[in-house]
């Protein structure tokens, strides 16, 4: 079954991209909770036209994506963390966390378009998230966790 997504489903595609999918995924999952529609002929030609409407906005927002890349590529950002004895930290550092560092520097980052290389980050020291700005634009903003 072909569909169009009309959002971007995480292992799957991005916004406005063709893919197959088995049936039942499509039909029980992806159509009901309004993440995409099935790929008919109609549904191509306006989804074609769509696209090419959309095309010049899209490298207006690119370009504003790279230009923020830019900046955020240059910022170091520290995050406070309550640590044991032993360097160890009391929970773990999040997205949260760093959304907010983010914020107090300037920069209005949605923490779900930020990913962190390592699943949980128990210890202090110095890490990269990376930042997703735009569909084709990432950058890795380096932070550092200290004790507070």
């Amino acid at each position: 079954m072909e569909i169009i997504l009309l959002q971007d489903v995480p292992k799957l595609g991005q916004k406005d991209d063709l893919v197959k999918v088995k049936n039942g995924f499509g039909r029980n999952y992806l159509i009901p909770q309004g993440l995409a529609i099935a790929a008919s002929g109609s549904a191509k030609k306006v989804h074609a036209e769509n696209l090419r409407q959309r095309a010049h906005k899209e490298e207006k927002i690119k370009i504003e994506a790279q230009a923020l890349a830019g900046k955020l590529a240059e910022v170091k950002i520290v995050v406070g963390a309550k640590i044991s004895s032993s360097g160890k930290i009391f929970g773990s550092v999040n997205t949260i966390q760093i959304a907010e560092a983010l914020r107090e520097k300037g920069f209005d980052i949605d923490r779900r378009s930020i990913t962190l290389p390592e699943d949980q980050i128990k210890e202090i020291g110095s890490y990269k998230a990376i930042v997703k700005l735009h569909r084709e634009v990432k950058v890795e903003v380096a932070f550092e966790i200290i004790g507070e």
